[in-house]
């Protein structure tokens, strides 16, 4: 076995170089290639069949809350996205212009969406005329691109892939529940189908979305202690709408304002799911999400009986709505073995020549490495089984290692310590002056990443861990990807 697994490539173990054991990771469970295109890459089979599964889980549950889906164009006008200027200063340092369309200069600059908010509400300005056209709950699935200049696959790259929904109402009360059901959607979504604990909460005036009133997050703690934000959800109250001329005839006859919400969620969601449940050996893929949950294995399959036996395994595991991989390659089995470990499928079938004469054959975790006997008629039901408990005990997993970093800071040298010392989340008082949140920043390179929507309020008398004032908030900080 050990000789075997020489064969498939070592990966930099996490604890000596993080960053090169996510390169590693990424490269050699063949997820994404470089490109010519700098900062831009290709998303191979294995991590697009992950991302596919991310997006069907995704627009299912969507379509559930009453979502449609569009498409608009990839290229706005510079007339356009000049009309909402906070939204375009947030965005100007990222954008990138098409300035000449064939042989001829364009009469007006094309900025390629690095989002799409000035076009949905060119549409809607349109489409919206009287209170019956309302509501308008859209979402589109596309490409954007931001000029990045530091790139990693999966988590900060020029062009990605996302979805990005964009919603008018007739009401400020409609449009907040409509911002707040969709983060719950995201944190479900990121726990019960990615096995990722987060944090629920709102992002400070500093950290929102340009444009935005409000912004709401989900965060998530990586292995190497650092947060990464995996799904925002904004309302943008009426300021969109009052730019673009975003106004309906209501029940009473009076022109008013819609309000309007945005919210997404990226590719970036492959890295965390890299990030948070990977090992040393590569890979640990949550069952639910991975394109292949079982792959069958035959040992010694020129002996007899033993790959049919195999092959009906996988069948009987097909029927069953499991999806399946039979390697029946001329590799060695401890290739396989490995190979199957570095790509994270979550479990392995081995099925040999003794096991063919007993009726059995041997299921292996790849959360855990536990082997468990089983006959052959069994499988698929022992499979769906373990497949609920693999994610289970992720989840499990991920959340004890986020709790246990996870600390609290009273003053301002514990927390400066803390972050320094004790990698993860550091929930601490805050004033809601933002020069106690920029002077952090320059001092610890942690930001604020959210103030929790449960217990978010400071007791009476609590005091900003950094200028010792009154606080307000209690907030979760850390340094992010």
């Amino acid at each position: 076995m050990a000789k075997d697994k020489k064969l498939v490539e070592s990966i930099t173990a996490r604890d000596v170089n993080f960053a090169q054991w996510y390169t590693d990771v990424v490269s050699k469970a063949e997820l994404t290639g470089y490109t010519s295109v700098k900062g831009c890459m290709v998303f191979k089979p294995a991590g697009y069949a992950i991302w596919e599964n991310i997006q069907k889980e995704l627009d299912r549950r969507f379509k559930e809350t009453g979502v449609q889906n569009v498409y608009l164009p990839m290229l706005i006008p510079e007339s356009l996205l000049d009309k909402e200027k906070e939204h375009v200063e947030g965005f100007a340092p990222e954008v990138a212009w098409v300035t000449e369309g064939g042989l001829n200069r364009l009469p007006e600059r094309m900025c390629v969406r690095p989002t799409s908010e000035t076009l949905f509400c060119d549409l809607y300005a349109k489409d919206i005329q009287s209170y019956r056209d309302l509501p308008k709950v859209y979402n589109q699935w596309c490409s954007v691109l931001r000029w990045e200049k530091t790139t990693r696959p999966f988590l900060r790259s020029r062009e990605f892939l996302w979805q990005e929904g964009h919603t008018a109402h007739a009401t400020a009360e409609e449009a907040e529940a409509r911002t707040r059901q969709m983060l719950n959607l995201y944190a479900d979504f990121a726990e019960q189908y990615l096995a990722i604990p987060v944090v629920r909460g709102r992002k400070t005036d500093k950290e929102k979305f340009a444009g935005a009133i409000r912004t709401y997050t989900i965060e998530a703690l990586m292995h190497d202690g650092q947060a990464l934000q995996c799904g925002t959800s904004h309302n943008f109250g009426d300021g969109f709408a009052r730019a673009f001329g975003i106004q309906y005839t209501d029940k009473d006859n009076t022109l008013k304002y819609v309000y309007q919400t945005s919210w997404g969620m990226t590719t970036r969601m492959i890295g965390a799911i890299i990030m948070v449940h990977g090992d040393d050996d590569g890979l640990v893929l949550p069952p639910k999400v991975a394109p292949t949950q079982v792959v069958v294995i035959p040992i010694r399959q020129q002996a007899e009986g033993v790959l049919e036996a195999a092959r009906g395994v996988a069948e009987a595991l097909k029927k069953a709505e499991i999806r399946v991989k039979l390697d029946d390659s001329d590799r060695s089995p401890g290739y396989k073995f490995a190979d199957q470990e570095m790509r994270g499928f979550p479990i392995r079938v081995e099925i040999g020549p003794k096991d063919v004469e007993k009726g059995t054959c041997v299921l292996v975790r790849r959360d855990t490495r536990e082997k468990i006997e089983t006959a052959i008629r069994d499988v698929p039901a022992q499979a769906a089984r373990l497949l609920e408990d693999i994610h289970q005990t992720m989840f499990s997993r991920a959340k004890a290692f986020r709790d246990a970093h996870t600390a609290e800071a009273g003053s301002y040298g514990e927390f400066c310590d803390t972050i320094e010392t004790k990698p993860g989340f550091v929930k601490a008082y805050w004033c809601g002056d933002r020069a106690c949140e920029d002077k952090i920043k320059d001092d610890t390179r942690a930001t604020s990443r959210c103030i929790p929507l449960e217990g978010g309020d400071a007791p009476e008398g609590a005091a900003c861990v950094c200028c010792g004032r009154k606080a307000k908030k209690l907030v979760y900080w850390g340094r992010a990807y």
